[in-house]
């Protein structure tokens, strides 16, 4: 097989290794908390060498912003119901499952700690907001071209999705349906 077959073919080891090592990740920061674990440690977690780490994300910081925005694409993807009530509940809903789900919690801390930490860390932040920014705003956009009411992306991250960061990042849990649609009801 040759090096263009290779990269095209979807999954693989290289799925896989990547799929380990982001694991790994959510479970040093679940067990150690942001900062407490080095790349040679979410290598041994993973059963891979330090050099694959390096050669792939380049550095902690990318891995980690990796692994952030990689969760939160995955498992909170930017919903299209034909509203934007309809698409702010589903989101907001799928954002409150995966935040409370078994990882969620080391992903909201990786999140809050990626923004404070030193130069590349603020840049990393900035990266993981600016994308989860641009997510927002295509729905928003989405609304505005079918003629409702346009919100703008900061407010729907203060106003729904802090909220719920916050009561998770204090133990202040479950977010209940009611709970999380009464936050998109006050929003509109």
């Amino acid at each position: 097989m040759n090096e263009r077959q290779r990269s095209r073919r979807p999954g693989g080891r290289s799925a896989r290794v990547g799929a380990e090592v982001h694991q790994a990740v959510t479970d040093l920061i679940s067990e150690r908390g942001y900062g407490n674990f080095t790349v040679g440690e979410v290598a041994a977690r993973a059963g891979v060498a330090d050099s694959s780490i390096y050669r792939r994300w380049g550095s902690l910081e990318t891995l980690l912003t990796d692994v952030a925005l990689t969760r939160l694409n995955a498992q909170s993807p930017m919903p299209d119901t034909g509203s934007l009530a309809g698409d702010l509940r589903t989101y907001a809903a799928q954002v409150a499952r995966e935040i409370t789900g078994p990882d969620g919690l080391a992903v909201v801390r990786l999140a809050v700690a990626l923004s404070g930490n030193g130069q590349q860390g603020l840049q990393a932040g900035a990266d993981l907001r600016a994308e989860r920014t641009r997510q927002l705003q295509s729905m928003l956009d989405r609304a505005r071209d079918r003629g409702e009411h346009a919100l703008d992306a900061f407010d729907v991250l203060d106003h729904i999705l802090a909220p719920m960061y916050i009561r998770v990042l204090f133990g202040m849990v479950p977010l209940t349906p009611d709970y999380v649609d009464g936050l998109v009801d006050r929003m509109l």
